[in-house]
């Protein structure tokens, strides 16, 4: 591994590029063998660079709220509920760091902040739900600026905590669905890195792997950002369970072989009829899962259901930058100037999934009653 100066802390290298942070001693509370993808503390967020990873292991630390959206859109902090739980600790620190003389300016100003966080990764509805928690807490706080900030910043911390037992109820609900599986294959990364900890799929297989330490994933590389290659091996790898990196055009003839026992997937956002938005390739994985017979399963948290989208033709897919794909780490892999068509997203109809994993439970088709059903248990 590539050293770099910084300060070594539960095996992860803490780096800051926030101002007048360097060198600073964090406190980075492990989940598991896992340490948490982020955190607030003292007046900072502080993050897992998953840019990095596998070759270096560090944190970054945001002085600023501006610098926390940076993040985001930088992939330093990607995943559905990771970058809701990052713009809310964003929320946090801006009304920390707020001049504000009034409440009333003070909402005024978190209520613009919102609006630049909501801006970052729109197909993804964790980032909306928790950005409305945050301000929905702030606004019903009718007290002096101490407590509209106490306000914001505890429900942040709360969306952190609820999140990382929400993953753990997920694995431990969705477990019993890999009974007698040996191999499962699964794509881009839905583990601890994109969330607060312990994460969605992964956080199934975590479960399960725990009831048969043989389970062995095969996991897509996922371009182009190469999620799957780089963190969800490095995730597993660190857990201890067996994996295996695959190219992505390489998943139907792994599937074709016979071996594979599931699929499993996370999610960005589930429309009300149970259309998912995963990442780019998710779509194809489900089609040849379907043709072999193979079981495909989605594991995410209930806020990711958006009941106001009926369907995932009105789910906007967020286009990324050209660069993803015709570069790698700036050198060029396709001819300068050629039209590149970059989609983060795509849509695995409800037709193509077998089950939806909750922290409620596991969810079956028809899926609209039963997300309907699912969604008020959790939020009323």
């Amino acid at each position: 591994m590539r050293i770099i100066k910084g300060i070594e802390c539960f095996g992860m290298i803490i780096v800051s590029l926030g101002h007048k942070s360097e060198g600073s001693q964090m406190d980075v509370e492990e989940v598991g063998s896992f340490p948490k993808t982020l955190e607030y503390i003292e007046g900072s967020v502080v993050m897992v660079d998953q840019t990095a990873l596998p070759e270096v292991e560090r944190y970054v630390r945001c002085d600023t709220w501006e610098r926390v959206v940076q993040a985001i859109l930088d992939l330093e902090v990607r995943g559905a509920p990771a970058i809701g739980i990052a713009a809310a600790f964003g929320m946090a620190l801006a009304a920390d760091c707020s001049d504000a003389r009034t409440a009333e300016s003070l909402l005024s100003e978190l209520e613009e902040v919102a609006e630049v966080f909501l801006k970052t990764r729109p197909t993804a509805v964790n980032l909306a739900w928790a950005i409305s928690r945050v301000l929905s807490e702030a606004r019903s706080s009718t007290g002096s600026l101490d407590e509209i900030r106490s306000a914001v910043v505890g429900c942040a911390h709360q969306l952190a905590a609820q999140d990382l037992s929400t993953c753990r109820a997920i694995g431990e609900a969705g477990a019993p669905l890999l009974t007698g599986v040996n191999q499962v294959i699964t794509h881009c990364n839905a583990g601890a890195l994109a969330t607060v900890g312990y994460g969605t799929a992964l956080g199934v297989v975590r479960s399960a792997h725990r009831l048969n330490p043989e389970l062995h994933v095969w996991a897509d590389e996922t371009r182009p950002v190469l999620q799957g290659a780089r963190l969800t091996a490095y995730e597993l790898t660190r857990d201890g369970i067996e994996c295996t990196v695959i190219t992505d055009g390489a998943a139907a003839s792994v599937m074709a072989s016979g071996c594979i026992g599931a699929a499993i997937v996370g999610a960005d956002r589930i429309a009300a009829n149970g259309d998912v938005a995963n990442k780019i390739g998710t779509y194809g994985l489900a089609l040849a899962a379907r043709h072999h017979g193979i079981p495909f399963y989605v594991a995410a948290p209930l806020s990711t259901f958006d009941l106001n989208t009926a369907d995932g033709s009105a789910i906007q897919i967020e286009k990324r930058p050209s660069n993803e794909v015709a570069t790698y780490r700036g050198s060029a892999i396709a001819p300068i100037g050629v039209s590149v068509h970059n989609p983060a997203f795509d849509i695995t109809p409800a037709c193509l999934v077998d089950a939806i994993v909750t922290e409620v439970g596991v969810l079956r088709p028809p899926y609209g009653p039963t997300i309907t059903a699912a969604v008020a248990s959790r939020f009323g």
